[in-house]
């Protein structure tokens, strides 16, 4: 009996520790709500057990892995907390890729609901593990994903190399398409076939939003540059801009290309390509915990630990995306689909091109003015269930990128995006951009959506860089909208336009064609919402 009243004492007072309202338990309850799975949080607090904390903490664990891989190595968590507004110059070359054929691969295999899904999904998966580990044992990082293309950045060191490397991994990542250059899907052969650009420069960084949802943008001209140099190139090629083949000129083999670009020749043989420059390394995690059942203090120690390396992550990741992270962590995979998404394309245009005239100690307030701008559309998308999935480099400005429908479905996500864009539309309007070097940029935007089938999946490497993302012809083409816009103008799609004109006023543009588009497209512009009736 002595033991079994030692054994009921002791849960009694665990009980008691975890469970107080003084407890530290309690203290971090608002913090853990929202990063553990629903029964996991439930249970913890039905039975707050020694055994339940350790399972929380392994959760924990498991999730930052997770946040790990999904943002990109840049974010230096240890300087960083949610809401800080910093920038920083990065120096180095810059590689753009883009995949051609992507979409004849999706169509392939849409007909055959989940089945051609996960068909789809592994061929990418193949092909993103492929590039990734070229491009990081190649000494360069994945900045981010742009739907099936990919921003990488080779640092500028003391050897100056950076182009160098760039080219050697470029020419590494051709090599290694021969694997997809014939995929057999149930429609039949479909190629895919790769254009890389590379241009050696400078970017700036900066971190910006509200302690709830972070974002990591790129601002300056050289980004567009190295988008440039790709949509310059050829399939199947490594496209260098002046920059990069000066740099590196020495050290291969170019033919002219466009004007202003040059095409590497690759003549090298597996020698003369040579071995990869590093060993990949990824952030640090915390050495595995073994926990004495009866040490109270220490796992809720290390749990509060683990949340202060986990909450600046987490505020990167859009909320419907973070919970769909937390409830899958056990399995550390979310099944791909083929759903019909609303998307949204957003041009922010003024603050963005300012980096580059920006005098020392101004880059922190067009940060600033960039986060107050992107934190108030991202509450216009959030009051309305839609996503703010990213803020990506462009032509000119910066892209947003919206979606309505996925995660989470709505029976009206037309509705809500065209609410969403001009809520939007009014808040670039009420901006008042600060002078940059001399110049107040005027600040508007061009609005594009669309909707239609789409693929949604985690894509990039299932162990390591990897994201949550929305492809297809249906992104693309509300990209193509967007592009289409001019100043404050919300350029529609027809089916967007058939699903709210009942209570939104639309002006045809008439049939206007579209790259990728066969036939020209009927687009309309959105004006206002109508007058309810009395």
């Amino acid at each position: 009996m002595a033991g079994a009243s030692f054994v009921i004492n002791h849960a009694i007072q665990v009980i008691i520790y975890f469970m107080l309202p003084e407890s530290p338990l309690a203290a971090i309850e608002s913090r853990l709500r929202y990063l553990l799975p629903a029964e996991m949080y439930v249970s913890m607090w039905g039975n707050p057990s020694m055994e339940m904390m350790i399972h929380v903490h392994d959760h924990l664990r498991t999730l930052q892995k997770i946040l790990q891989d999904y943002t990109s190595k840049q974010i230096d968590i240890a300087k960083l907390k949610p809401g800080d507004v910093k920038t920083d110059w990065q120096y180095g070359s810059m590689m753009f890729t883009d995949l051609a054929g992507f979409t004849k691969l999706m169509e392939a295999n849409a007909s055959k609901g989940r089945e051609g899904a996960e068909n789809l999904l592994r061929e990418l998966t193949k092909y993103f593990s492929t590039m990734i580990a070229i491009i990081s044992k190649s000494g360069g990082e994945l900045v981010e994903f742009t739907g099936d293309a990919m921003l990488v950045l080779f640092p500028k060191n003391d050897k100056n190399d950076d182009a160098y490397r760039a080219i050697r991994a470029g020419l590494r990542m051709q090599r290694a398409m021969k694997d997809f250059a014939e995929i057999q899907t149930p429609s039949g052969i479909v190629n895919l076939k790769m254009r890389i650009g590379i241009h050696s420069g400078k970017f700036l960084t900066a971190e910006i939003g509200t302690p709830r949802r972070m974002e990591h943008v790129l601002l300056g001209k050289d980004v567009q540059q190295a988008k440039l140099t790709e949509s310059n190139g050829q399939n199947e090629r490594v496209n260098v801009s002046l920059s990069a083949y000066e740099l590196a000129k020495s050290s291969f083999r170019f033919e002219e290309g466009n004007p202003g670009y040059h095409l590497v020749i690759d003549d090298l043989s597996e020698e003369g390509l040579g071995d990869y420059e590093i060993t990949p390394m990824g952030r640090r995690m915390a050495r595995k915990m073994i926990f004495d059942v009866k040490d109270k203090k220490e796992i809720m120690n290390n749990i509060v630990e683990m949340l202060n390396a986990i909450e600046p992550l987490a505020s990167y990741i859009p909320d419907p995306v973070l919970s769909m992270l937390v409830e899958s962590a056990a399995d550390r995979r979310i099944p791909p689909d083929f759903p019909t998404p609303t998307i949204m394309f957003v041009n922010f245009i003024g603050l963005p091109e300012s980096a580059d005239r920006a005098l020392p100690g101004e880059e922190r307030k067009l940060a600033a003015s960039f986060s107050k701008a992107f934190s108030l559309i991202n509450a216009a998308v959030d009051a309305r269930g839609g996503v703010l999935k990213k803020v990506t480099y462009h032509l000119s400005g910066s892209d947003i990128v919206i979606y309505f429908g996925v995660p989470n479905a709505h029976t009206n996500n037309e509705m809500r995006a065209v609410s969403a864009a001009i809520a939007i539309r009014e808040v670039v309007k009420s901006i008042k951009a600060p002078t940059i070097g001399g110049i107040q940029p005027e600040v508007y935007c061009q609005i594009g959506i669309n909707m239609g089938p789409a693929f949604v999946a985690e894509i990039g490497d299932p162990r390591g860089r990897r994201e949550f993302n929305v492809l297809g012809d249906t992104v693309n083409t509300a990209a193509r909208l967007m592009n289409r816009a001019q100043k404050n103008q919300i350029v529609i799609s027809e089916p967007v336009k058939l699903a709210v004109e009942s209570k939104y006023e639309c002006n045809s543009l008439g049939e206007i064609p579209l790259k990728g588009k066969s036939q020209p497209l009927s687009l309309y512009e959105l004006i206002q919402q109508k007058p309810k009736d009395n």
